[in-house]
Formats: structure tokens, sequence, C-alpha cells
């Protein structure tokens, strides 16, 4: 089975029927849902990919990558070299659990947490965890400004149950996970976009957690050669497929591309084995099913 473990519904960018007719196309038999938390961005030109990508991945030149990236207006919307995008304090759950429910075949879904929003988190987390779909809680410390011990009290109903928490981590004291896996060293723990924004210094801080895990999604966060580093580094078992969907590269008709990332998975890792293990098998182990 093959399936995307981080994809934002935003209906507005691909309309649900059209996303699983895109699916079925590339061979995708399951999507794990989560709510929108920005407006739109337009993808940024290809140069302009390429010095984040470079600064990201040179530690001396890291400070270029975090001055064009790490930006906030008073109003808590992002700041970047294109523009100035809205971010969501309270991304929707409801259309997440709404479209489980008509396609509980094709999806699955993440609850997303803002500890700093006007919704409880336990009580959020309350709501959805007994549905079907429920697979555990995706958050933003990095766009929603905050450090992940906030989110102490979900992670450790998540611990309880043996379900992850998937994080967007930031610079700074925004990314400092270690601090929820100090307290809760049985957390399962997905660090989204390869583990940006550090990369390979988290590579190193994660190796030797069994239970601390990377998704290969997003286009934009890694090229080639880092989603290959990646896999190699920290061996294939720990590596998850994701496409951070309807965000990143547009195909021909103007949409976006659904199968790029898994084109590319498939392209890096040609053993039948390994590419069984990114697209789907270990993230079935990892969220117990």
């Amino acid at each position: 089975m093959i399936i995307d473990c981080h994809y934002h519904l935003d209906k507005s960018m691909l309309a649900e029927d059209v996303l699983i007719n895109k699916m079925n196309e590339c061979g995708v038999d399951k999507v794990a849902l989560m709510g929108v938390v920005n407006e739109p961005i337009p993808s940024p030109p290809e140069f302009l990919l390429n010095i984040f990508r470079f600064s990201w991945s040179h530690r001396s030149l890291r400070f270029i990558a975090k001055a064009m990236s790490n930006s906030f207006t008073p109003e808590g919307n992002i700041k970047l070299p294109t523009g100035i995008f809205q971010i969501h304090s309270s991304p929707n759950n409801e259309v997440i659990f709404q479209a489980i429910d008509n396609k509980p075949d094709k999806f699955l879904g993440w609850v997303f947490i803002n500890p700093l929003c006007e919704k409880d988190q336990i009580q959020e987390f309350d709501k959805w965890k007994d549905h079907p779909g429920f697979i555990g809680v995706k958050a933003h410390p990095f766009w929603h400004q905050y450090e992940p011990i906030e989110l102490l009290p979900v992670a450790e109903q998540l611990s309880i149950i043996g379900k992850p928490l998937l994080i967007h981590a930031g610079w700074g004291s925004h990314g400092n996970y270690d601090v929820l896996l100090k307290e809760l060293p049985e957390l399962k723990l997905l660090l989204a976009h390869g583990g940006f924004p550090l990369y390979s210094e988290t590579w190193n801080r994660i190796k030797n957690y069994k239970n601390v895990y990377i998704d290969l999604s997003q286009s934009s966060y890694l090229n080639e050669r880092m989603t290959k580093e990646a896999v190699e580094f920290l061996g294939v078992d720990k590596c998850l497929f994701g496409t951070d969907g309807p965000h990143g590269v547009h195909g021909d008709d103007n949409l976006f591309d659904y199968s790029f990332i898994k084109r590319r998975i498939e392209k890096l890792f040609p053993d039948k084995e390994i590419k069984k293990r990114l697209l789907g098998e270990n993230f079935l182990e990892f969220i117990g099913h």
C-alpha cells in the first residue's frame, strides 16, 4: 500500500475529487490529511529555492536561510521574499474528518493543534481521537511561533495511546522538540520536510531514537540530493513518503503535480523492497496499523 503521510486539504487549490483522480492516476492508495495553515503561497523562482536549499545545507550560511524564512508580522503572518502571507491560527479539523467520512477508503486524518489558539488542545484532541480515521496530531511550532514543550499535554495523551505527533519545527527554541522526548521517551515523533530547518544536524540528533522519523515531503524544502542523503544517513526504515500537497511543483494542468515526490523516490531508490518501505510500509508501522 502506498500512503502519502502529509497533505493539506485546501479545496481552493485542489478539489477532493481531483485529488482522488490524481491519487488513482499515480497509484497512491491513501492520503493522511491535515488542515490548512496558510493562504496559498506561489512557488518561488527556482534560483531563490536553490539559494534557500544551499544555505540550509551549509551551517556557515544558514543565517541567510533564517533571514529569508523566519520573519513575521505583528499579526502573526509570515514575511517571505515573495510577499506577506496569512497564517491561520486555528486550522479547521472539521473538514478533514468530513472528507474521511465521505471517503474512508482513501483518507486518514491528522488533528491540527495550536496550543496558542482559542481551542483547548486536549478538548480538540478528545473530540477526534476516537474517529476511525484518526492517526495522530499535527503541529506547526515554526509558523505558529511557540516552543514544542507547549504541546506536552497532548503529547502525553498521544504517548499513552501510541499515536504520533507530526511537527514542522522552526528555528531556535521553536525547534526544541528534545524537551518532549526527555519528558516522553516513548513518544512517536515525525519531523516534517526532512528535518527542516537544520537537516543534517537534526539527522545526527535523531539517529539513535528508534521512535523519531522524518517525512520526505515538499519539493521546496528537499531536492534530490538532500532526499538521498537523508535516507542514506538515517536508514530506509526511518523515512516516510509525503507530498505537502497541494503546495509544490505544478504540472501541465497548472495544478499540483501529485506524483512529483513519488517519482523522485522511485528514481532515487529503484530497489523494490526499499520503495515499499519508503512509500507505505514504514508509515503503517509508525501509526500502528
